[in-house]
């Protein structure tokens, strides 16, 4: 614990060092950059929404948009001039201040987290009107935890929208999204604390600078993959978007919200997309770097405004990751994301930040790596085998209680499913035989077990 104290120690010398960087920038630039990150976030959302429009249409072998602007271009900006165009209605019985502020809430803290995402190294890189400047707008020593604050603040934008409208199915859709978001974050908060072991500090700079030999994504690999899941639960996207489930809830918290209100809405979720993957691009993919080939025989691939170019590209590489999910995986059920979500991604994030905290505790003490791996490995060779044991003894256990005859029932997880091949459904009770429902149809006997026919005699009837 205590070499983990001086690594932190270490690491938050290291990030009050290049933080020095920020904060000198006259008013004028500091504006300049926050219309640049404003107009970077609307731009990506425009782009974003044509190209998955065009992304799903190519992949279910359809045309996609074609007649606004040159190859579609421009459908994404007809889209918004029509929702605003749109008659903006308001609900009767709705709450009426609220409901006017929730689409301002859920938009605002989606547009503030691009604020400490790194668009290029922390020293003076560029010139911009003769003043040098870092290819960011601030940074914070917890710039990770400013981004996890925003992203919990858009939350109440959601959950206050379902219950504002004063309908039940938007207050379902709310509070559906309220509890996946919650549940979420905490896997991800988790997935972070790893970088933060590794980085030694919660500076988003700071941790692009630590990967400058080697990617995260490299050395973290469950950490990734853990937050990869995490961010598509987070913002409601296919085929986590149960929210927005249109088969159950109607269309989810933005039912009763028309024209603008719900325009904004759509552009909090677009946006969220864009944020999450800067965010995954900064903390595992070398932020800002250029890849491996380019960067190795290429030197000033790192230098000037070219890392703007390869974080534009990473960003595309993960909303295009976003639409491949959407356009190949069936909505799940809501149980089923939520199970994922507290009996899955939580336990494997605390076990995996338990092996980062042994690992980077052995490597203080002078181990050598030979002997971290072994007794890493065989720490997690020791946790399989006793998950092994008692998922063995759990299923002797559910045989044993199982009936004899073995037969079907589709009830048994609290759900109706349909049975497995070689499987079969037990006979519906109460139900008549043929020759009986061929006579109700007809006029005859509604019931055997009475006698009383339709006119209102015993026996058949007659």
């Amino acid at each position: 614990m205590m070499q983990l104290d001086q690594l932190a120690a270490a690491g938050s010398t290291l990030a009050q060092e290049d933080l020095s960087m920020f904060g000198r920038d006259p008013w004028w630039l500091v504006l300049i950059k926050a219309v640049f990150c404003f107009a970077f976030l609307m731009l990506t959302v425009l782009f974003s929404i044509v190209w998955e429009r065009k992304v799903v249409a190519w992949m279910q072998l359809r045309i996609g948009p074609n007649r606004h602007g040159p190859w579609g271009m421009l459908q994404s900006l007809a889209d918004g001039i029509k929702l605003m165009l749109k008659e903006d209605l308001v609900v009767k019985r709705a709450d009426k201040v609220v409901y006017l502020l929730a689409p301002v809430v859920a938009a605002i803290p989606a547009f503030m987290a691009i604020a400490v995402i790194p668009f290029g190294p922390a020293g003076n890189e560029i010139s911009i009107f003769g003043v040098r400047t870092p290819m960011q707008l601030t940074d914070l020593p917890i710039g990770i935890l400013y981004i996890l604050a925003t992203a919990s603040v858009g939350i109440y934008g959601i959950v206050l929208a379902g219950w504002s409208s004063g309908s039940t199915y938007p207050l379902l859709g709310g509070l559906r999204s309220c509890a996946q978001m919650i549940s979420y974050e905490i896997a991800m908060g988790m997935s972070f604390a790893a970088v933060f072991l590794y980085s030694g500090s919660m500076s988003t700079s700071t941790i692009v600078e630590s990967q400058q030999n080697r990617w995260y994504i490299l050395l973290l690999p469950v950490s990734f993959i853990i937050y990869i899941v995490a961010m598509v639960g987070e913002t409601n996207r296919a085929p986590f978007d149960m929210p927005e489930s249109e088969g159950d809830l109607v269309g989810g918290f933005n039912t009763e919200y028309s024209s603008i209100k719900f325009a904004m809405f759509m552009l909090a979720e677009y946006i969220n997309m864009v944020t999450v993957s800067a965010v995954a691009i900064t903390l595992f993919l070398g932020g800002w770097r250029a890849p491996w080939p380019i960067s190795t025989f290429w030197e000033g691939a790192n230098h000037g405004w070219w890392p703007l170019l390869w974080f534009t590209l990473k960003v595309q590489l993960l909303l295009f990751f976003f639409i491949w999910l959407r356009g190949t995986l069936p909505r799940v059920r809501y149980d089923q994301f939520m199970k994922l979500g507290w009996k899955v991604l939580i336990p494997v994030s605390l076990v995996w930040l338990m092996l980062v905290a042994t690992v980077r505790a052995l490597k203080n003490e002078g181990y050598d790596f030979s002997q971290i791996v072994l007794y890493v490995a065989g720490g997690a060779v020791l946790l399989l085998l006793i998950s092994l044991l008692v998922d063995f003894f759990r299923r002797a256990e559910v045989a044993e209680e199982t009936d004899g005859d073995g037969a079907f029932d589709p009830m048994a997880g609290g759900f109706p499913v349909p049975p497995l091949p070689g499987q079969s459904l037990p006979p519906v009770p109460r139900r008549r035989p043929r020759r009986e429902r061929e006579l109700i149809v007809s006029g005859g006997a509604d019931t055997v077990s009475d006698g009383i026919g339709n006119d209102g005699k015993g026996g058949d009837g007659a």
